[in-house]
């Protein structure tokens, strides 16, 4: 998967060498956060839906989940994630790797506030073993974060 245009990506904020590869998966949630050895809520998974000709990725907590009527009235539009072709195409990143760094110009990104609670979050890297530890705020801009919104549910209640 493309983890070199994500750590080229970051030699311009001097922080490609914080990037993690790891020796086993971290393609979903619980695989990342047990390569990590954190706690779930703490890896920030980047999820893709269809927007028009584009794509809409919303990077949340591990633990949070997509409601369809925040979503709806954020965007206007039903959640309709991408398949995996689809996600390669508009965003740049296969399954397992997504990220928001190093995206097509046809992807705009989103920071879920369910990240807000931690103090450092883990998004991949383009591949299916890798991560970077970033602040809130880092994430925001090394992705180019268009906005903090509040399109998920689930993740309020949880003890952390």
């Amino acid at each position: 998967m493309a983890i070199e245009p994500v750590r080229d990506f970051f030699k311009q904020y001097g922080i490609e060498e914080r990037i993690r590869e790891f020796d086993v998966s971290s393609a979903t949630v619980e695989l990342a956060a047990q390569a990590l050895d954190c706690e779930p809520a703490r890896i920030a998974k980047t999820l893709s839906f269809l927007s028009g000709d584009g794509c809409i990725l919303v990077v949340a907590a591990g633990d949070a989940k997509v409601d369809n009527a925040k979503f709806k009235a954020q965007f206007g539009i039903k959640a309709k994630m991408l398949t995996p072709d689809q996600v390669l195409e508009l965003c740049g990143h296969a399954v397992g790797g997504v990220c928001p760094f190093a995206v097509k110009d046809t992807a705009k990104v989103y920071t879920d506030i369910s990240l807000q609670r931690f103090e450092t979050v883990y998004p991949a890297c383009g591949s299916s073993n890798s991560a970077i530890p970033l602040s809130c705020d880092e994430l925001f801009t090394y992705s180019q974060s268009i906005d903090w919104i509040d399109v998920c549910k689930a993740w309020q209640n949880t003890d952390i």
